[in-house]
């Protein structure tokens, strides 16, 4: 069942990233820092999060995904709006919590983006559409753009999997099925998992929204 699949997927991931969840975090020296220094610090954070919420905005206005809890009025996207400091803080209490969530999804989309792997994400997304597709006509289409996108040689959003995985797909893509992909979304799931989410959760903007006291809950 789920929960069988959900500790086969953990285990897998597991083996995957059981280092890097160490990886991504800087450690500073315990050097005294100048004035000027922790004034530099201040402007960059703030540019950080500057530029956070301009990418944010962009995801959140041309996302395509359907939101999973569709406001009772029209046209009203409730969660279009910033999250309370206790919804963000549920994002790191598992990485399906943040994929789950609309502001989240777009969030760690942005934060993707300004680590030049925003590929990954997409390609999971592509992936989470493609299993859903009934027609068979468009299950054949959709598998060879996502292989024209993301896997082929020199695509324009090539994901790293290795070399054996993609021989595979294009095997599989002949006949596509709904899992075409799996193997390679499993990978890149396990890899957003173990590396850029836990960088995501100590991102400046990530701590900004679990702050308690924000400025405004707009987006």
């Amino acid at each position: 069942g789920a929960g069988a699949a959900g500790l086969a997927r953990d285990a897998e991931c597991a083996a995957a990233g059981s280092a890097a969840r160490h990886g991504g975090r800087m450690e500073l020296s315990g050097c005294r820092r100048s004035e000027p220094e922790e004034a530099d610090k201040g402007r960059m954070k703030r540019t950080i999060i500057k530029d956070w919420k301009t990418r944010l905005s962009y995801f959140l206005k041309n996302s395509s995904n359907s939101n999973k809890r569709k406001s009772k009025k029209a046209g009203k996207q409730r969660n279009y709006f910033r999250p309370s400091p206790e919804e963000a803080q549920l994002w790191s209490e598992a990485f399906d919590e943040l994929l789950a969530n609309k502001y989240g999804l777009a969030a760690f989309r942005a934060f993707l983006k300004s680590e030049f792997c925003e590929e990954n994400i997409e390609f999971w997304l592509a992936c989470e559409d493609f299993k859903k597709t009934k027609s068979p006509q468009k299950l054949t289409s959709k598998a060879k753009k996502i292989y024209n996108d993301f896997i082929e040689k020199e695509a324009p959003k090539e994901i790293n999997i290795d070399f054996q995985t993609k021989n595979m797909i294009a095997q599989n893509i002949q006949e596509a099925t709904h899992t075409c992909f799996s193997v390679a979304q499993k990978r890149v799931y396990c890899l957003m998992e173990n590396n850029s989410y836990p960088r995501f959760l100590e991102s400046e903007f990530y701590q900004e929204l679990c702050k308690k006291t924000p400025i405004s809950r707009a987006a």
